[in-house]
């Protein structure tokens, strides 16, 4: 089985979203069945479907992140070389046609927000930078074409 790399702030946020779940939706959820199901005929009865979808999305989840967190890798980048762009490292880059710099970190998939400048490892661009090493310069394809850049520093 392969270990799932992920930051120490996104271990303890999957293991909040975990506990909630645990703890304040699965009951809230159990709640809103016996209200519905009081409610009389189920075949019917839509909060009934409703909430039943909502106990199973709410299992799924509670099921997919006990997996996730029993198969993490937490990585500490700060313990990391910088002579390469690798998980959790945040690096600088230039893009070689405007000049304009980005910044962003390297993440899991279940970290990314880009909004935050932080960008899955698995995402086209998380990709092309993974390995690279200042000075290098990395192409990627984006629907308006291509966009080329060079990776400035890792921090």
């Amino acid at each position: 089985m392969d270990r799932i790399p992920v930051t120490k702030e996104g271990y303890e946020a999957l293991k909040q979203e975990l506990e909630n779940l645990k703890r304040v939706e699965r009951p809230k959820n159990l709640i809103a069945i016996e209200e519905a199901r009081a409610h009389g005929d189920l075949s019917e009865n839509a909060e009934f479907a409703a909430a039943k979808d909502r106990q199973g999305f709410i299992e799924g989840r509670i099921g997919e992140l006990g997996f996730k967190l029993a198969n993490s890798d937490i990585i500490n980048p700060d313990k990391l070389p910088k002579d390469k762009a690798v998980f959790g490292h945040r690096v600088l880059l230039e893009n070689i046609d405007t000049g304009e710099d980005v910044e962003y970190q390297l993440v899991g998939p279940d970290e990314s927000d880009i909004e935050r400048g932080r960008i899955s490892i698995s995402s086209p661009l998380g990709r092309a930078i993974l390995g690279k090493k200042p000075g290098d310069e990395l192409t990627i394809v984006v629907p308006g074409g291509k966009r080329v850049y060079e990776l400035v520093q890792i921090t």
